[in-house]
C-alpha cells in the first residue's frame, strides 16, 4: 500500500520534480514556429549525450524550414525532421538512448523521437501536450529520453495540438495548414 502511495505522491510532484531539475548551467533554446515562440531549458545534467546532439542540429540551423509534421491532441507534437512537403532531411548518427535518466515524459517536457530501435533517435522531437509516462523507461522497455522542458510558450504547444490533421501521402496526424519552424536559436549563447 505504501509503496502505490508514494508512486502516486511521485506522479502527482513530476511536473514540479522536472522543474526543480533545471540548473541555471543548462542551455535554453527558443523555438520560433508560425504560430509563436516556445522556449526550451534542456537538461544537459541528466540527457548528456542527447542534449549535445540536438544543440548540434540547432547549431547548425537544421531545423529552419521544417515543421511539426505530426500532431496529436491531448497527446504531443512532433516536429524537426521534415519539410512542409514532407521530404525529410539529411540527418546525423543517431544517439544512445538516456531514457533511464528517471525524467519523466510529463506535460511540457520534450523527448526524442525514434523508431522500435531505443538507439535511433537523431533530430526529431516531440513535446508532451500531457503525462505520458507509458513512453518512460521501465525494466525490460526502453523509454523515449526525455532532455529538457517548455519554460516559456506552452499556449503555443496547446494551440498547436488544436491543428486540424489528416493524411498526406503515407503520413498521418500531418497538420494540413503547415506548422513552420522557422529556426531554433540558443536563448543564452
Amino acid at each position: 500500500m505504501m509503496r502505490y502511495l508514494l508512486l502516486a505522491l511521485a506522479l502527482l510532484l513530476s511536473p514540479m520534480v522536472a522543474s526543480a531539475q533545471t540548473s541555471p548551467n543548462n542551455p535554453q533554446v527558443v523555438i520560433k514556429t508560425s504560430e509563436g515562440d516556445i522556449t526550451l531549458s534542456l537538461f544537459a545534467d541528466k540527457s548528456p549525450v542527447t542534449v549535445a546532439n540536438f544543440l548540434s542540429y540547432v547549431d547548425s540551423g537544421f531545423y529552419s524550414g521544417t515543421i511539426f509534421h505530426r500532431v496529436i491532441p491531448n497527446f504531443m507534437i512532433q516536429g524537426g525532421g521534415f519539410t512542409p512537403d514532407m521530404v525529410e532531411k539529411e540527418k546525423g548518427e543517431p544517439v544512445v538512448n538516456e531514457s533511464k535518466n528517471r525524467v519523466h515524459n510529463t506535460r511540457g517536457t520534450v523527448a526524442m523521437a525514434r523508431t522500435n530501435d531505443p538507439d535511433s533517435a537523431t533530430s526529431q522531437f516531440f513535446i508532451n501536450q500531457r503525462n505520458n509516462l507509458r513512453l518512460d523507461w521501465a525494466p525490460g522497455r526502453a523509454g523515449y529520453t526525455v532532455f529538457g522542458e517548455v519554460i516559456l510558450g506552452m499556449d503555443i504547444v496547446d494551440f498547436i495540438a488544436t491543428a486540424p490533421t489528416g493524411q498526406k501521402g503515407p503520413f498521418g496526424d500531418v497538420p494540413i495548414e503547415p506548422i513552420l519552424i522557422k529556426e531554433v536559436v540558443r536563448a543564452n549563447p
